[in-house]
């Protein structure tokens, strides 16, 4: 199949190097400092098991996006509305939407821009960029996509393509179940830049997650959301799991970029204040990285 790749950074590039890999044809759109390394060498992609360079195209335009069967949009949440604008003319009418993004609502918002069916993935994977054109995978790799007319051939080719994916009736709730462990990690990671296990060693920390769930838990279900059973004990047992993992928040600081903050925890108190559900520990977290950002913006 011939697919393009949106916003292609860490997450866009692992998925458009394994699908390459796999024999389709991939073509990324990317900031120009990617894409010159990536058209000089080929797409660096370092695993633990293997280090290659990947055929791939890149450009930095949306037109990249052309013919494609099917398109992974993966950029940042707040560059959603404005990234779907830039597309809309060149997606050919058959082509699939996938939303590979942070958050529980992109789906949806890039639907209102493009005014077609966009399918909501959640996504599993540990990954980082080293440097331009070169995409270093971590773990995991897994998506869970929701229920649409391609989503099983989806499912299908990318599993072939060793992404483990799944179809879900209940997308929704499984995208809340990562937000509400992005809202109880992402923040005390990047504050400090501290690994998720060095993290929870610290005293006080494991009850604030608790806290940040507990609230988390309280907005899904005002909201009437389904989400995995035992999650508090499944949050706190993924420090273990992620020892050394950075949060994708902290890598956006560490890079003086914007983080999709408002997205996480700040989604969940917009949505609580909407609901009548009081969000302390989630608004403070919110805070917090905000004047962060304020720091780094000088």
């Amino acid at each position: 199949m011939k697919i393009a790749v949106m916003g292609a950074g860490a997450v866009g590039c692992y998925y458009g190097a394994m699908l390459a890999r796999a024999g389709h044809s991939v073509t990324l759109v990317a900031r120009p400092q990617h894409v010159a390394a990536v058209q000089a060498r080929g797409l660096i992609l370092e695993t633990k098991a293997f280090t290659e360079a990947v055929k791939v195209d890149a450009i930095a335009d949306a037109s990249g996006v052309a013919d494609a069967e099917i398109v992974l949009f993966c950029v940042k949440s707040d560059d959603t509305p404005a990234a779907g604008r830039e597309m809309a003319p060149h997606l050919s009418a058959k082509t699939s939407i996938l939303s590979l993004q942070n958050g529980v609502d992109n789906a949806e918002r890039l639907q209102d821009v493009l005014q077609r069916p966009v399918i909501p993935a959640a996504v599993y994977v540990a990954t980082d960029m080293p440097g331009p054109g070169h995409v270093r995978h971590h773990g995991r790799g897994e998506l869970v996509i929701g229920a649409g007319p391609a989503s099983v051939e989806i499912a299908e080719a990318f599993s072939r393509a060793a992404i483990p994916t799944d179809v879900s009736d209940n997308v929704i709730g499984v995208l809340w179940t990562k937000l509400i462990v992005n809202c109880a990690y992402n923040a005390l990671s990047a504050i400090p830049q501290l690994s998720y296990g060095r993290m929870v060693e610290v005293e006080g920390v494991r009850d604030v997650m608790q806290d940040v769930v507990a609230e988390c838990l309280a907005v899904a279900e005002r909201a009437g959301v389904r989400v995995t059973d035992n999650l508090p004990a499944t949050v706190l047992g993924l420090a273990a799991a992620m020892a050394n993992q950075l949060s994708s928040t902290a890598q956006d600081l560490a890079r003086g970029k914007r983080t999709e903050i408002g997205h996480l925890n700040g989604y969940v108190v917009r949505t609580g204040a909407r609901l009548g559900i009081a969000t302390p520990a989630n608004r403070a977290l919110t805070a917090m990285v905000k004047l962060m950002e304020a720091k780094a913006e000088g």
